[in-house]
C-alpha cells in the first residue's frame, strides 16, 4: 500500500516498476495527521530537525576524503544519492526506496495511462529481484511468468543484488523489443530463459460474463482510480439482467489504490461491520467501515499466489465481513502500507517509506503468510509448467527440466501417457512424433524451433480456454450448489477468451 504524502494522491503500479502500491481511505488522514508533509506516519520526534552537528560532520568527512584523495574523479551527486539508497538498505524492506526525478517521472507515466513494459510487478528481497504478479494478458503472462520467479538477468545483464530500480530501467524498454530472462523457479532445478516482447499495458481493469443460469463473473485485473465506476457499471448490469449469484476474480491482481478497493467491498459489506485496520508503530489502529449493505445473492471470490496487496485487502473483508466464498490458492502476502514523499531537498525525487500494517477485519496480518482460500484448488501441472528452451535440441535420452516440461506437455495435449520425471525415453520420442505429424511438423521426434512454439501455443489454447479452468468451475459449483442449481443447468458464458463451461473437472481440498 501506498501514500503519497501532502496530498495523499492515490497511486496505481502496473509493471515491473516497483513494489505492492496502494492508499487508504478513512485512514488517510489518521497517518498523517500532525506529521507535517513529509514526516513518516507514526514517527516519534526525533528531538532534531535532519542531521546533527556531529551526525552532519561524519558524512561529510567521509564525502570529503573521497572527493579529494579518491584514485579516479568521482560523481558528488552519485555519493550522495548512493548514501542515501544505502540507507534503505539497512531497512531490508523491499517495499521502501529512494526514487529520484528520472525514476519519479517513469512511476508517474505509469500510472497515468497505457505504457510500455513486461506487465509483471517485482520487489527486492535479499539481492534478489521476484516476482509477485504477472497481469492478464501481459507479456509476462504470456510468457509463463510466475508469482515468486526469480529473475537473475535480463538480456545478459546480472540482476543479483542489484536494487529494484536499477533492475526496472535493465528490464522495462520500447513496445516491440525483447526481453531475454533467465528465471529461477521453485521445484525446477535447473534456471531456464524466457523471452518476452515489450507490449504496451492496457490499464481497463474490470471484465465480465453471465453464464446462462445467472452466474455473473466479475473478473477484476488491478485496481484502478475509475475501478469502483466500472465494477458498480458491471454489477448493475449483472443484476438488471437476472444474476443469481456473482464470481469475483482477482487472480494475479497486484493491487492498486485502496480507496477503489474499500468502495467495492463495501458494496457487500452490512453497514457498520470492517473493511480493513491499519496498525501504525506504535499499535495504534484505525477501523475503516462500510457504509454499504449485503447482497442477497452468494459471492465467491477467485485467488491465487498471483493475488497481492490491494486484491488480498479485497478477499479478506469478503471472506471476514461479507461471507464471501473464497476459492484458489493461498494469496502472495503483502501487509505493509507506503507513503510516498515528494523530496523538497532534490525536487522531483521521492521518498518510498513503509510506515505500517495493513490487518483483515479481524485484525489478522497475512504479512508472507497470505489469505487462505475456503476451498483449495490447484491450476493443472500445465499451467505451472516452464517454457521450452531455444538454446538445445532435447531428443532421446536425455534427462533435464526441459525434458520434464516437454512431457507434461505432451500429456495435456493428449499425445503422451508416459513417465514426466524428465528422461527422455523411447514413449517421449513416440508422443513428440506424434504431435509433430498431428501439427503438419516434420516428424524427427527432437525438439526445434517450430515445435517447441507449436506445443506451447496449443498449451497456452488449454490454459486461455475456461473449460479448464479448475478454480472458476469449482466456484461455480459451488455457488450452484448455494442457490440450488444443478451443475447440469450451467452452460456456457461467452466472453472474450472462449466459453465458461458450468461442468468442468475440479479439484478441491481442504474444503
Amino acid at each position: 500500500m501506498l501514500f503519497r504524502g501532502r496530498t495523499v494522491t492515490a497511486m496505481l503500479i502496473l509493471t515491473a516498476l516497483a513494489s505492492a502500491l496502494v492508499t487508504l481511505t478513512a485512514a488517510e488522514r489518521w497517518l498523517l495527521a500532525g506529521t507535517g508533509a513529509d514526516s513518516p506516519a507514526g514517527a516519534e520526534p526525533s528531538g532534531s530537525e535532519g542531521l546533527t552537528g556531529r551526525e552532519a560532520a561524519r558524512l561529510g568527512e567521509v564525502l570529503d576524503l573521497i572527493e579529494r584523495k579518491y584514485f579516479v574523479p568521482v560523481d558528488r551527486e552519485k555519493l550522495l544519492d548512493g548514501a542515501i539508497r544505502g540507507m534503505f538498505e539497512t531497512l531490508d524492506d523491499p517495499y521502501s526506496a529512494w526514487l529520484d526525478k528520472r525514476e519519479a517521472e517513469q512511476l508517474a507515466d505509469s500510472i497515468e495511462g497505457t505504457f510500455s513494459g513486461i506487465g509483471a510487478r517485482l520487489h527486492v528481497r535479499g539481492g534478489k529481484v521476484i516476482v509477485e504478479s504477472a497481469l492478464k494478458d501481459s507479456p509476462a503472462e504470456r510468457a509463463g511468468l510466475h508469482p515468486r520467479d526469480v529473475i537473475l538477468s535480463v538480456n545478459g545483464h546480472s540482476l543479483v543484488g542489484v536494487d529494484l530500480n536499477e533492475a526496472v530501467n535493465l528490464i522495462r524498454g520500447p513496445k516491440g523489443t525483447k526481453a531475454k530472462l533467465v528465471v529461477q523457479r521453485e521445484g525446477v532445478a535447473e534456471p531456464f530463459q524466457l523471452i518476452l516482447v515489450r507490449d504496451e499495458i492496457d490499464l481497463e481493469s474490470v471484465f465480465s460474463s453471465l453464464t446462462p443460469d445467472g452466474i455473473g463473473i466479475i473478473e477484476i485485473r488491478q485496481f484502478a482510480l475509475n475501478s469502483l465506476d466500472r465494477f458498480r457499471e458491471t454489477l448493475e448490469e449483472l443484476e438488471a439482467a437476472g444474476m443469481k449469484a456473482l464470481v469475483i476474480d482477482v487472480r494475479n491482481n497486484p493491487g492498486g489504490p485502496l480507496p477503489a478497493v474499500v468502495s467495492i467491498a463495501q458494496l457487500f459489506i452490512p453497514e457498520g461491520e470492517p473493511v480493513v485496520q491499519v496498525e501504525n508503530r506504535q499499535g495504534g489502529r484505525e477501523v475503516t467501515v462500510s457504509q454499504g449493505a449485503k447482497k442477497p445473492y452468494p459471492v465467491a471470490v477467485l485467488i491465487n499466489r498471483g493475488s497481492a496487496s490491494a486484491a488480498e485487502v479485497l478477499a479478506a473483508a469478503m471472506q471476514e465481513s461479507a461471507d464471501a466464498l473464497l476459492v484458489g490458492e493461498t494469496t502472495f502476502g503483502k501487509g505493509t502500507v507506503q507513503v510516498s514523499y515528494e523530496s523538497e531537498a532534490v525536487p522531483g525525487s521521492q521518498v518510498k517509506l513503509t510506515v505500517a500494517k495493513w490487518l483483515t477485519p479481524s485484525g489478522r496480518w497475512v504479512h508472507d503468510e497470505g489469505v487462505r482460500p475456503d476451498i483449495a484448488v490447484e491450476q493443472p501441472d500445465y499451467f505451472r509448467v516452464a517454457r521450452l528452451s531455444r538454446e538445445r535440441t532435447l531428443a532421446r535420452d536425455m534427462a533435464a527440466e526441459d525434458v520434464k516440461s516437454l512431457q507434461i506437455m505432451l500429456k495435456a495435449l493428449g499425445f503422451h501417457s508416459g513417465r514426466t520425471d524428465g528422461y527422455f525415453d523411447e514413449e517421449t520420442e513416440m508422443a513428440l512424433k506424434a504431435f509433430q505429424r498431428a501439427e503438419g511438423l516434420a516428424a524427427t521426434g527432437r525438439t526445434d524451433e517450430a515445435t517447441a512454439e507449436r506445443l506451447e501455443q496449443r498449451v497456452r489454447d488449454m490454459i486461455t480456454d475456461p473449460a479448464n479452468d479448475r478454480q472458476l468451475n469449482r466456484a461455480l459449483e459451488a455457488l450452484r450448489a448455494r442457490i440450488g442449481l444443478s451443475a447440469a443447468a450451467g452452460g456456457a458464458a461467452e466472453t472474450g477468451a472462449g466459453a465458461v463451461q458450468a461442468a468442468g473437472k475440479t479439484e478441491a481440498e481442504g474444503e
